[in-house]
């Protein structure tokens, strides 16, 4: 398949080749700093190029180097950690916004021709994802928060989160870290297209959005905010009975700011247990017709959004999303775009291994909690022992060549070393009333029954 000790990597840690083979055809320095030339805005390139900033970064945030200032050690920039740092600070919003459209337009072809994409949620409709996402307080290394007591933020953003691909298909950054994440929502209308499904929290359901995708022949599932504006039409009327409780729906009339007059389903559940806010009672709204989705669909297709969450907490676990060392705005959700765009490189990988062993359920029995590690293990020595012109093969690759590879590649992944480690249900805690009044014990004594 391959010559020499890139073979070997093959055979040993092909997820890891995967993953290179994928920076090699997306993210190759010619085509990232043509890229760049072209939806920059005030930033140049003179000393540090961008492919170069990526690539350092990339290593921090797949965890293959502990820090900015180690991967700078390795990276071979011909210019200061200041410079670097400096650049960092200077990445505008609209780039590391763009950077994750780019690498989710690319993407999301190559999981199809892989035929790896999953089933959709919802005949004729795509189905999409909307939270937000705040970044962890940062370390207060810079001169004006040295003095603060309070948390330094550095800035949030919206995520748009694609369930059949496995990716995420847009994000909204802002650079305030308190500003309100409705703020946002005029950006996210301006990207709703036809037939599009957006699936979001109370805390999106905003009159002014919702009508926007309404207009757009886009459809919504939202939970009903106490705060949303409506007018009944008709009373409460049994629907169903859901795995979660009894379903209620009725018909509402919502005018806009410009006066339209829209008339949308309001569903609601009668939860059997209470959620963990003690919630009793689960109300959504949708202009989806009801031929297209009844109420038990709806609330199924709403309760599916914890997708994203588990998508931001795989972000955070196993990769590097939030570098605490970063303190400017713009390099931290520089920072958190590149974890987005390594977020969809190896969801392309798990497409690739979804289609190569068809006969395993890859999501539910593969742990990507030790796929990033192999990777991350994996990478560096691979970097050091294998030329660069080797992977020329996946730079020069059209689709289907790529795609070729990767399945090749995926079949060789021994998924039984990957698999997530199951535990039975938890026991309830052991009361601590032994030793009560003694600051410490003898484990051995203990044990021993002495």
């Amino acid at each position: 398949m391959f010559d020499g000790i890139l073979q070997k990597f093959a055979d040993r840690a092909p997820t890891t080749v995967m993953v290179r083979g994928l920076l090699e055809q997306l993210l190759n320095a010619e085509r990232l700093d043509a890229w760049f030339a072209c939806h920059s805005g005030r930033q140049y390139t003179r000393k540090i190029l961008f492919s170069s900033l990526v690539g350092l970064l990339l290593q921090v945030v797949c965890r293959t180097q502990a820090s900015v200032n180690a991967a700078y050690r390795t990276s071979g920039i011909a210019a200061s950690i200041v410079a670097v740092y400096g650049k960092l600070k200077g990445v505008e919003l609209q780039t590391s916004q763009g950077l994750v459209r780019f690498i989710a337009e690319e993407s999301a072809p190559l999981i199809d021709s892989l035929q790896g994409a999953r089933a959709p949620l919802l005949t004729g409709y795509r189905v999409k994802y909307l939270d937000g996402n705040c970044l962890a307080a940062s370390e207060r290394r810079l001169k004006p928060l040295r003095a603060s007591a309070a948390a330094a933020l550095p800035g949030k953003s919206l995520v748009v989160f694609d369930p059949r691909l496995g990716i995420v298909a847009d994000v909204f950054p802002c650079a305030d870290g308190h500003a309100q994440e409705r703020r946002l929502l005029g950006e996210v209308s301006a990207t709703v297209q036809a037939h599009d499904l957006w699936v979001a929290d109370r805390n999106f359901c905003v009159n002014s959005f919702l009508c926007a995708i309404a207009r757009t022949s886009a459809a919504f599932i939202v939970r009903e905010h106490a705060q949303f504006a409506s007018k009944p039409l008709e009373p409460m009327r049994r629907v169903a009975t859901s795995p979660t409780g009894e379903v209620f729906e009725q018909r509402v009339e919502v005018t806009s700011s410009t006066g339209e007059t829209w008339i949308w389903r309001r569903i609601q559940v009668k939860l059997q247990r209470k959620t963990r806010n003690g919630d009793s009672a689960l109300t959504v709204l949708t202009n989806l017709p009801a031929e297209a989705a009844d109420a038990v669909t709806v609330t199924a297709l709403y309760r599916s959004r914890w997708t994203i969450e588990t998508a931001f907490q795989k972000l955070e676990g196993h990769l590097n999303s939030e570098l605490d060392t970063l303190g400017y705005p713009q390099a931290a959700l520089f920072g958190f775009c590149l974890a987005l765009v390594a977020f969809n490189l190896y969801a392309v990988v798990m497409a690739a291994l979804r289609a190569a062993h068809p006969t395993v359920n890859v999501d539910d029995t593969l742990s990507e909690y030790y796929l990033a590690a192999e990777i991350a293990n994996t990478t560096e020595g691979m970097i050091i022992a294998v030329d660069d012109a080797d992977w020329a093969r996946f730079a020069n690759a059209s689709r289907e060549e790529l795609c070729a590879l990767l399945l090749a590649l995926a079949a060789r992944v021994d998924l039984v070393k990957l698999r997530k480690t199951t535990r039975g249900p938890k026991k309830p805690r052991t009361p601590k009333t032994k030793y009560k009044g003694k600051t410490h014990v003898s484990t051995a004594k203990v044990l021993a029954g002495t």
